[in-house]
């Protein structure tokens, strides 16, 4: 193997003196990940600005503005007060509200008397969630006040006094539907756009090394350099062996200092550090495998380049590296499974989010690395064939 440690050796050196190399490695993922970082500024939490009009003016409408005023909803919805439907309409066009509720007049009588009324929402197709969650305010308030109308008649139907109404609105006013649907998340901490897209931006521009180093080796091979090695004599498979290495040590070094720099300056959460270095580290070991096979099918640098070109951006697009593959179409979230890097992402979002250890990222471990031992044995049978072309 020291034939292999100088020919790694060799490469490393050209690298470093290569600038394009230090760019791809650190400058690039770090600027792009900061970059989709302030792009996506927001997109962790939705809030939004909600037109209520009160025509009604009953207790029933004071209820309901009393409800929208709760510390939940608060972190969800300002409340604006508009004069009439017809401005809250315009507010909504005018994209000044994302979406706006109307109680009608007359709704509080209609709830006391027992007619039908209903609210009113006004939502545009440009703020589809806001127009959902206000149409979910106006259908749990109206369930909650159907509930309240129920009990009162309930009792009233099992022989309580029509005088004591009054008092059954009151106490049934005091109630809550017993049966709830409440979101829960079973994430230890909420995926951060920094830290899907400093992990994703990483292995992007590490996956350019494909294409670095197959480029490299048909200009060595080109100017007479793998014959002079193999003169020395060197064989085959230590001359790929070497090239692989250098590989290998840029990788580790690219993506452990993005993900160092990332989380002090940025706050990206990689996870566990012990975690976070074996899923790395099986990503690289992917990659070189991958760099060897490319290296190993071309026949000339032109071809290298293009199988290379191919190989980055097609990993990088079915692998999820630029769209959050939990919101993806099921074919795709199915599709990236068949990448090492698409279940790198997947180990890096549960690291960022479910936590834990080791244990978490065993699974995506050994599918990178069940992927690098097919393209590694494949890449080792053509080896002799590769450097003697």
């Amino acid at each position: 193997m020291r034939n292999a440690f100088v020919i790694a050796h060799k490469d490393l050196r050209q690298r470093l003196r290569d600038r394009s190399a230090i760019v791809l490695g650190l400058v690039a993922p770090l600027a792009i990940a900061a970059l989709m970082s302030v792009a996506f500024k927001g997109s962790d939490t939705f809030h939004f600005t909600m037109g209520v009009v009160d025509v009604d003016r009953g207790p029933v409408a004071a209820g309901l503005l009393k409800a929208l005023d709760a510390p939940g909803l608060r972190q969800i919805v300002t409340v604006k007060t508009i004069a009439s439907k017809r401005s809250a309409a315009d507010a909504v066009r005018a994209k000044s509200v994302a979406a706006a509720l109307v109680v009608p007049a007359g709704f509080s009588a209609s709830i006391e008397g027992g007619d039908p009324l209903s609210l009113v929402t006004l939502t545009s197709v440009n703020q589809t969630v806001a127009g959902d969650i206000t149409s979910s305010i106006a259908t749990s308030f109206i369930a909650q006040l159907n509930a309240d109308r129920l009990s009162v008649a309930t009792a009233l139907a099992a022989g309580v006094p029509t005088s004591q109404s009054a008092h059954l609105e009151a106490l049934a006013a005091g109630f809550q539907i017993p049966e709830r649907a409440v979101q829960r998340s079973i994430g230890a901490h909420k995926l951060k756009t920094i830290s899907y897209y400093s992990p994703g931006m990483a292995i992007f521009f590490l996956l350019f090394t494909i294409s670095f180093t197959a480029r490299s080796f048909f200009v060595d091979r080109a100017q007479g350099m793998i014959e002079r090695i193999r003169a020395a004599p060197v064989r085959p498979l230590e001359i790929l062996a070497g090239k692989a290495m250098s590989v290998l040590v840029y990788g580790v070094a690219s993506l452990g200092t993005v993900a160092v720099i990332t989380s002090a300056a940025f706050g990206a959460n990689w996870g566990a550090p012990a975690a976070a270095a074996l899923l790395g580290l099986a990503m690289v070991v992917a990659v070189v495998c991958v760099t060897a096979l490319v290296m190993c099918i071309a026949r000339t640098q032109r071809q290298a380049e293009g199988i290379s070109s191919i190989a980055v951006f097609g990993l990088a697009l079915l692998g999820g590296n630029f769209i959050f593959l939990s919101s993806s179409p099921p074919v795709m979230r199915t599709v990236a499974l068949f990448t090492p890097n698409g279940w790198a992402m997947r180990g890096f979002t549960d690291l960022s989010t479910i936590g834990g250890g080791l244990g978490t990222v065993a699974e995506p471990v050994l599918a990178i690395l069940s992927f690098s031992v097919v393209a590694g044995s494949a890449a080792a049978l053509l080896a002799r064939r590769a450097v003697a072309a």
